[in-house]
């Protein structure tokens, strides 16, 4: 059974407090509980992301977003019997508590930490010109310009082999020949690729109508040229347990006005902001999406993936984000490209 001690929050700990915790150990959970030791909940990196989007700041006690009714096991249980209930619940671990209780330890199933043979597919999008890292991508597609000892688009496909996700389909134009003669038929990454051709510009998701009825269960959609090391698993989970049929990952962005804000009403001024800081969320390029959503993808036409978003939300299907606090970095310019490459050894 693991020592709980340093995994332990009262409910009026903060968010931040919170994050320490879970970020900082191994088993990525805290346990809360009351002066006695009584448990009164667990917190996941899953409970403080609903908890940030529901406008609660780092600074705000836990309370609120405490998942209060966790499954535990008995003290007297054995080890086959938590590994029963571990396996029913999914879980990674569970609390142990007395007949009163109170917090005994937690036990760990090391066998669900190993990553899952999922079906789902991943659609990486793998077409674009690179026109702002011209030079370099004159005579080499961007995803196979080398980022640490590789190319960018082998850390991905090995990203998601890593979570179970072994069947990817490339949606390829720009140099194709290039990207098909490296990885194959992706055998010797241990996963199984496919290819989609795109004979013109079709958009972040107009490429997803060539490949409609291979698509039968959720499945993943992200650009070829983002380095992130997001939990591909996780959100795959959050995707399914929210029932939702368009998830999009999430970056917290923020913007500095370099000059004083000056709010007025009519020709009065009511007040002076200095350089105030603006937060917003802006997409990560990593989508989750149900069958359901590709009814409202045209034929052969420019697509992008907003515009899917927008034909969601306005036919009321349910359309979720999950925000993105992992490392994530958009390759786009030379200087993320420069960024890349000092940084890759230090996170992958």
């Amino acid at each position: 059974m693991k020592n709980y001690k340093n995994i332990i929050l009262n409910p009026s700990s903060s968010i931040k407090e919170a994050l320490k915790i879970i970020d900082s150990g191994a088993m990525k959970i805290a346990l809360v509980v009351d002066e006695n030791e009584k448990l009164l909940g667990t917190l996941t990196d899953g409970d403080i992301r609903r908890g940030l989007l529901n406008n609660l700041s780092l600074d705000d006690a836990i309370e609120p977003i405490i998942f209060k009714t966790p499954t535990t096991c008995s003290i007297e249980d054995t080890k086959e019997k938590i590994l029963e209930i571990a396996v029913e619940k999914k879980l990674y671990q569970i609390p142990v508590v007395d007949n009163t209780g109170k917090l005994i330890g937690i036990e760990e199933v090391d066998e669900l930490l190993k990553p899952k043979n999922r079906n789902n597919k991943v659609v990486l999008m793998v077409g674009g010109l690179g026109t702002r890292l011209r030079p370099l991508t004159e005579k080499i597609p961007k995803p196979m310009l080398k980022v640490g000892d590789k190319p960018i688009l082998e850390t991905i496909i090995l990203n998601f082999k890593k979570y179970g996700f072994s069947n990817i389909v490339l949606s390829v134009s720009y140099k194709s020949e290039m990207i098909e003669n490296y990885f194959g038929n992706g055998s010797k990454l241990g996963v199984h690729i496919e290819y989609v051709h795109e004979e013109k510009r079709m958009g972040t998701a107009g490429a997803l109508s060539l490949i409609q009825e291979k698509l039968n269960e959720p499945f993943f959609v992200m650009n070829g040229d983002l380095l992130t090391n997001i939990n591909f698993e996780h959100m795959m989970d959050y995707h399914i347990q929210n029932s939702s049929v368009a998830t999009m990952g999430v970056r917290e962005y923020d913007f500095q006005v370099p000059y004083g804000v000056v709010n007025i009403d009519g020709i009065n001024i009511k007040s002076i902001a200095e350089k105030p800081v603006h937060n917003f969320y802006v997409s990560g390029g990593v989508y989750i999406l149900d069958r359901a959503v590709l009814d409202f993808i045209p034929k052969n036409q420019f697509f992008d993936m907003p515009t899917l978003f927008e034909k969601v939300i306005a036919n009321n299907m349910k359309s979720i984000s999950f925000p993105i606090r992992e490392y994530w970095l958009d390759i786009g310019r030379m200087e993320e490209f420069e960024k890349a490459n000092n940084e890759y050894h230090k996170v992958f």
